[in-house]
């Protein structure tokens, strides 16, 4: 498997991590009755269990064009600069939920601007 790929993985089970975190924090917050009924209406979540609530999304629209990254990286041939490309993103990921839940300011903003920027490389890496 190709570091890329690799990265991708491990970015699919954060993904799985901050999914638990969030069904963890969304039932302290709202309660187990409230996880367990339809939603119809929605659980609106505050504080930080709504701010998980938002990173969740937040990694799932950035894992769409990181595995798309990864998966042109791939087949285009890995390389030394897409793979550290990966890494970067991986730990920019990391480091965004808590900086995301804790409120770090610009922090925050750096944080995800640096996972978007090491994914766009790979697909332009994978286009040359």
């Amino acid at each position: 498997m190709t570091p890329e790929l690799t990265a991708l993985a491990l970015a699919a089970l954060l993904q799985v991590a901050q999914l638990a975190l969030y069904s963890v924090a969304g039932q302290l917050q709202a309660g187990t009755r409230a996880a367990l009924k339809p939603r119809d209406d929605g659980i609106q979540l505050t504080g930080k269990p709504g701010r998980i609530h938002r990173a969740l999304n937040n990694h799932f629209e950035g894992l769409i064009l990181f595995a798309i990254a990864a998966l042109l990286s791939a087949h285009a041939g890995s390389s030394a600069f897409t793979a550290a490309c990966g890494w970067i993103y991986l730990a920019a990921r990391i480091l965004y939920v808590p900086a995301y839940v804790f409120g770090w300011v610009p922090w925050r903003s750096l944080i995800w601007l640096t996972g978007l920027v090491a994914t766009t490389l790979m697909i332009l890496a994978a286009l040359l």
